[in-house]
């Protein structure tokens, strides 16, 4: 993103405490690539079929963004990781409706991390991991926000430590521990 709509976004974003809808009508075609681009990270996470497509998801986070009272976005970086939030919030909440339709039937599956596993990719259960990233929040919101934006929002090491204003080397260092405890926690092993 240039120099120039960089500065836009801000200001519409310092615009949006003083009128919520026609700074945020403003904001969406300055970011909306950027949006589709997080929301089609999220879905190619996501189990075969899903009916979700990533319009949709840029738009019902959009619409969630909006309306959010008390949230003050400081700049581009601060939405994009507010918009990430919406984001897994809507598949979690798909999620649960769709196991709720199926009444327990299968589980919706997502692979933690592709790297793990030499030939086969393991199944990880998408509510028990936000159970269990909500778990990990609890105990470190930087490790849980990095696993929010490098796996579901299909940042880069780098671009998640630009959107959490930290070095690469403490966003990678904190991915490798929150993976780690996320196994641990998931596999019923953790105290």
């Amino acid at each position: 993103m240039n120099s120039d709509r960089l500065s836009s976004v801000t200001a519409i974003l310092n615009r949006v405490h003083e009128d919520k809808s026609s700074a945020y009508g403003a904001l969406l075609p300055l970011v909306y690539d950027e949006l589709k681009g997080l929301a089609a990270a999220y879905l190619r996470n996501e189990r075969v079929g899903h009916t979700l497509q990533p319009t949709a998801l840029v738009h019902e986070a959009y619409l969630r963004l909006v309306d959010q009272k008390g949230v003050d976005i400081q700049n581009r970086k601060h939405f994009l990781a507010v918009a990430a939030r919406a984001m897994r919030q809507i598949l979690i909440d798909y999620a649960r409706r769709h196991r709720a339709a199926k009444r327990g039937g299968d589980r919706l599956r997502i692979t933690l991390d592709e790297a793990l596993a030499p030939d086969k990719k393991p199944d990880v259960d998408l509510i028990a991991l936000d159970d269990a990233l909500t778990e990990l929040e609890k105990m470190d919101e930087r490790k849980s926000r990095v696993v929010e934006l490098r796996f579901f929002g299909g940042m880069t090491n780098e671009e998640a430590a630009n959107v959490l204003d930290v070095s690469p080397k403490t966003t990678e260092a904190d991915w490798y521990m929150a993976r780690a405890w996320l196994r641990r926690s998931m596999s019923g092993d953790a105290a």
